[in-house]
């Protein structure tokens, strides 16, 4: 057994006696040399390579450019765009209160409201978003007049292409709302709702205070994809008049002959638009995740950051 108060140096006897003298040397430090992917280099090549050919082919297509750069900043896209902004933010406001609704609906006790939030699922999931805005479009083939008591007109009037827009998105939209914050509030341990109805907070509090704050982390990231999917599904109202971004490039395109010029435009900003919610839903993801990470992920920036430091030869870490 050896001493604890024992100095006598790693190397034994003459590494004593090394050190005694002042000859000593300490062995070199040890250079880690890393390992070459030459497979990650061949496939990067190959993906490269693929990448040139695809655009080379759209180069040599029967495309005016110059008409696509035109375009992109023209007063009837940049509005049209904006109404796809429009149709498609109000329609996601109106599918979140519905999701909520009818999720906690779903979940209730009361048989009546359970299937009443299971038929109104059960519909709008079941049928395509595109024949429900034909149904409210053409509303007016089977209730001429719309008479609430309190308010009467004309179904044609009511029934504006806006109108019909905003109810066959929004409607369809809560359907699928209502089972992600159904999921969410089911990720929750009943523990929680127990413990608060313990402490005397009423059913409804108890949603509010403690089941949804905590659902958020599971209800947020299908809802970006939901929205990020709206945005896209919103091209579908040109079918009832209604003037976003694809009617407005159709229009162009009818008039100017540049079809596929306009379609292309249409493309760029739906591009542009999903990818800046992209990133806000990527940060938002961020924030509801603190509560169940010890340390959050590198951001992109941050990752990019890392990178730049490795290839130029600095430690790995000293990124912030």
């Amino acid at each position: 057994m050896t001493d604890k108060f024992d100095k006598t140096p790693a190397g034994g006897p003459s590494a004593h006696s090394a050190v005694d003298k002042g000859t000593y040397t300490p062995p070199e430090q040890i250079k880690a040399i890393p390992v070459r992917h030459w497979g990650r280099w061949v496939s990067a090549v190959i993906v490269v390579a693929l990448l040139g050919t695809l655009i080379y082919s759209f180069s040599q297509g029967d495309v005016n450019w110059g008409t696509v750069g035109d375009l992109i900043f023209d007063d009837r896209i940049v509005r049209g765009m904006g109404a796809t902004l429009l149709i498609s933010v109000l329609s996601m406001l109106i599918g979140l209160v519905l999701g909520v609704l009818f999720a906690v609906m779903r979940l209730s006790k009361n048989p009546v409201t359970g299937a009443v939030a299971w038929l109104y699922i059960w519909f709008f999931r079941g049928t395509p978003v595109y024949v429900q805005l034909l149904l409210w479009f053409n509303l007016a083939l089977i209730f001429p007049v719309l008479n609430l008591g309190f308010y009467k007109d004309e179904m044609v009037d009511v029934m504006t292409p806006f109108m019909v827009a905003l109810l066959g998105l929004g409607l369809n939209e809560g359907a699928y709302m209502a089972e992600i914050v159904r999921a969410g509030i089911q990720s929750v341990d009943e523990g929680q709702t127990e413990a608060s109805n313990a402490l005397g907070m009423s059913s409804s509090k108890t949603m509010r205070r403690i089941v949804l704050p905590q659902a958020m982390r599971v209800i947020v990231p299908p809802t970006g994809n939901e929205f990020i999917n709206l945005l896209k599904t919103s091209s579908l109202v040109s079918a009832v008049q209604y003037t976003e971004l694809l009617r407005a490039a159709q229009n162009i395109g009818s008039t100017s002959f540049a079809i596929m010029e306009t379609l292309l435009v249409a493309s760029v900003w739906y591009l542009a638009l999903t990818s800046v919610f992209s990133v806000g839903q990527y940060y938002v993801e961020r924030h509801y995740a603190r509560g169940s990470l010890r340390q959050l992920p590198p951001t992109p920036w941050q990752r990019v950051k890392r990178n730049l430091l490795n290839v130029t030869g600095k430690r790995e870490g000293a990124w912030s």
